[in-house]
C-alpha cells in the first residue's frame, strides 16, 4: 500500500444535515477511527443543494459555485478531524470524497454529484480521490448502492446477516457467511428519512424527528400507507437504486391530495413507510439472512427502529453501535476505504448489487501537491 495507512472519509448524504468526516488507520486488522467530526450546512446551502435536485433557472452557475462551498466545507471538515488526531497533512495517503448527489439517472447513463476534488486538493494538500459512481454508471451499472463491498469487508460473521444503512435513503446489504456459498447483493430500499426529516421541518420547525417521538405521538393512516406503498419502484427487482428525484416532498404531496390527516399521523405513516419498504425487501430478497446491522443517521430514530424490528421480526435488529462503530461514522469510513481502494487499484464496485458489467476501480485521483 505504500507508506501510510491513514485516510480521510467525507460523506454528505440525501438528508442534507452536513458533511461527516473521519480520519481512519487502515494498518490494524480492523479500521481504527482517529478523529471525526460533523459540520452542519448553513441554511442557504443546503437550500441551494435541495432546489438543485429539481429542475430550476441558471443551474449550471448555481451548481458550480455551490461545490466551491462544499469544497471549503469538505476542507474545513479535514482540518478539524486532523487537529484532533494530532496528525499532520503529509502523514494522511488521501481523502476519499462522495460529493453530494443532486442527480442520479444511471437509466440515462449519468450521475452527478456537486464537488470540487481539486479545490479540496488545493485547500488541504492533500491527495483526493472522488467521482466513486461515474466508472460503475459507464459500464452498465447503477452507480449505488456502493458501500456494499466495504459492508462484506468490516461486517461478515459466520453467519449470513444484513446490513441496512438508513440515511436520506436506505439501501441494504446482504452478506453471505464468512467462508460459504452466496454473494454479496444489495439495492436500495427506498426513502430513509429524506421524508420523515422534510414533514418534520415544515410542521416542527426542526431538521428532525428527534429519537422519533412526534412520530411514536402518531398511529400509522393505513390508506396513506397503502397509497405510498403502491410506488412503482417498490415493486422492482434489483439491482436498482434510488434517491431524491423520486421522494421528495412533491411525491408525497400526491399520496396526500384531498386526504385530511393529522400531521403527527402523517410523520408516524412516513416512519411505518420506511420500515414496511425495508421489511419488504428483506423478505423478498434476503430471506435467509440471521439478523440486521443499522447504520446512519436513521438509527438513531427509535421510534423507527422499533418499527423495524417489528417488520423484520423474528431476526434481531442492532445498531452498528453494538459491534463499536458508530452509525453516523459507517459511510464516512465506506468512502475512505474506497478511496484506499482506489489507491491500491482494486475494484471497489460489486457487480451483483450494481449491475456493472464487471469489477471496476473506481473513482479519479487529484493530487494534492
Amino acid at each position: 500500500m505504500g507508506q501510510s495507512e491513514l485516510f480521510v472519509g467525507l460523506m454528505s448524504g440525501t438528508s442534507l444535515d452536513g458533511v461527516d468526516g473521519l480520519l481512519a488507520d487502515f494498518g490494524p486488522p480492523r479500521p481504527r477511527l482517529l478523529a471525526h467530526a460533523h459540520h452542519g450546512f448553513a441554511p442557504d446551502l443546503r437550500e441551494t443543494i435541495e432546489r438543485l435536485t429539481q429542475p430550476g433557472d441558471d443551474e449550471l452557475r448555481r451548481a458550480a459555485v455551490a461545490a466551491q462551498h462544499l469544497a471549503r466545507a469538505y476542507a474545513s471538515v479535514v482540518q478539524d478531524v486532523l487537529l484532533h488526531a494530532n496528525v499532520e497533512p503529509e502523514q494522511v495517503r488521501a481523502i476519499g470524497v462522495h460529493g453530494q448527489t443532486v442527480r442520479h439517472r444511471p437509466d440515462e447513463g449519468y450521475t452527478l454529484q456537486l464537488n470540487s476534488p481539486a479545490a479540496l486538493a488545493e485547500l488541504t494538500g492533500i491527495d483526493v480521490v472522488a467521482d466513486f459512481r461515474s466508472r460503475d454508471v459507464a459500464a452498465g451499472g447503477q452507480g449505488a448502492p456502493l458501500v456494499a463491498a466495504f459492508h462484506a469487508a468490516i461486517f461478515a460473521t459466520d453467519a449470513a446477516r444484513a446490513v441496512v444503512n438508513i440515511g436520506g435513503i436506505s439501501n441494504v446489504t446482504g452478506i453471505p457467511a464468512r467462508g460459504g456459498d452466496g454473494s454479496v447483493i444489495g439495492f436500495d430500499c427506498g426513502p430513509g428519512i429524506v421524508l420523515i426529516d422534510a414533514w418534520a421541518g415544515r410542521h416542527l420547525g426542526e431538521p428532525i424527528d428527534r429519537d422519533g417521538h412526534w412520530a411514536a405521538s402518531g398511529h400509522t393512516h393505513a390508506a396513506l400507507l397503502e397509497s405510498m406503498l403502491a410506488e412503482p419502484y417498490f415493486a422492482l427487482s434489483p439491482p436498482k437504486s434510488t434517491g431524491r428525484e423520486l421522494f421528495n416532498p412533491e411525491w408525497l404531496g400526491v399520496h396526500l391530495d384531498g386526504r385530511q390527516i393529522d400531521p403527527k399521523d402523517v410523520q408516524a405513516t412516513l416512519t411505518r413507510l420506511t420500515a414496511r419498504t425495508i421489511g419488504q425487501s428483506i423478505t423478498r430478497f434476503l430471506s435467509g439472512v440471521g439478523d440486521l446491522i443499522v447504520c446512519g443517521g436513521g438509527a438513531l430514530n427509535l421510534t423507527l427502529m422499533k418499527m423495524l424490528a417489528e417488520e423484520c421480526a423474528p431476526r434481531p435488529v442492532t445498531s452498528s453501535a453494538a459491534l463499536g462503530i458508530d452509525p453516523q461514522h459507517v459511510e464516512a469510513l465506506a468512502f475512505a476505504w474506497l478511496a484506499r481502494e482506489h489507491i491500491a487499484r482494486r475494484p471497489g464496485n460489486v457487480p451483483d448489487v450494481t449491475g456493472a458489467r464487471g469489477a471496476r476501480v473506481l473513482g479519479a485521483l487529484y493530487p494534492g501537491s
